[in-house]
């Protein structure tokens, strides 16, 4: 029987101090989807395995730890998936009316070829020996701990000065033929990731006024029930 006992014995410091919580809190409010890369500048080999290393500290339902980090270096290979972002970038921007149409296609909104180097987050979905504990009722929850990897991924970059932009305008297919996914593993994230040429003070979609960000208190629903409000 196991002795639950020794749970309860600490291993670790409990909290943090000052300086090190106000860290935290900084590369959270400072961490930007970057999109201009500063070009000629490779990502060090120690840095980026302390940024993987994170994402892969990430937590997952049932430790299942689900993901996979696919590094894309080449750039012709990187040039094809960039021609599919174009694509689907022309397509999105048909969905907006005018002038909102003409501000989106004025937005830089990748850096494929320019950046370091890409990473697709990938989530492994194939089938397992056993269930993965936790995932029965939501087996979505395997998806959402790929994301939680790429949160962890893009804090330990700004913490080490690196620059992340998640293409989500890309094609699964495109992405999938690729990197030679097989069947069951789904891309999640298509990161671009270098030396950014500046951490801009707001996210560039807040400083070119296509959204404002919400209040905390719109998005807070206390009291245990859902509040409808207007977005």
């Amino acid at each position: 029987m196991n002795d639950d006992r020794a749970i309860l014995v600490p291993q670790e410091t409990a909290a943090f101090g000052d300086d090190a919580r106000h860290a935290i809190y900084e590369v959270i409010r400072t961490r930007r989807d970057v999109r201009h890369f500063a070009p000629g500048r490779d990502v060090a080999a120690d840095v980026l395995e302390r940024i993987l290393e994170a994402a892969h500290h990430a937590p997952s339902v049932g430790f299942s730890q689900p993901w996979g980090f696919v590094l894309v270096r080449d750039t012709a290979q990187r040039t094809r998936i960039r021609d599919s972002f174009l694509r689907c970038h022309e397509r999105e921007a048909e969905r907006f009316p005018e002038p909102r149409r003409t501000q989106y296609r004025s937005f830089r909104l990748e850096g494929i070829v320019d950046a370091a180097l890409n990473v697709c987050v990938v989530v492994d979905l194939r089938p397992r020996d056993e269930a993965v504990l936790g995932a029965s009722a939501a087996p979505e929850m395997l998806r959402f701990s790929a994301c939680c990897a790429v949160q962890n991924l893009w804090l330990a970059a700004r913490a080490e000065g690196i620059g992340v932009g998640w293409v989500s305008i890309v094609e699964p297919g495109v992405l999938r033929d690729e990197l030679a996914l097989p069947d069951g593993v789904e891309p999640v994230a298509y990161l671009c990731v270098g030396h950014p040429v500046a951490f801009r003070s707001q996210p560039m979609l807040e400083e070119l006024h296509w959204k404002p960000r919400r209040a905390l208190a719109d998005v807070v629903h206390d009291g245990g029930r859902f509040r409808d409000r207007t977005p």
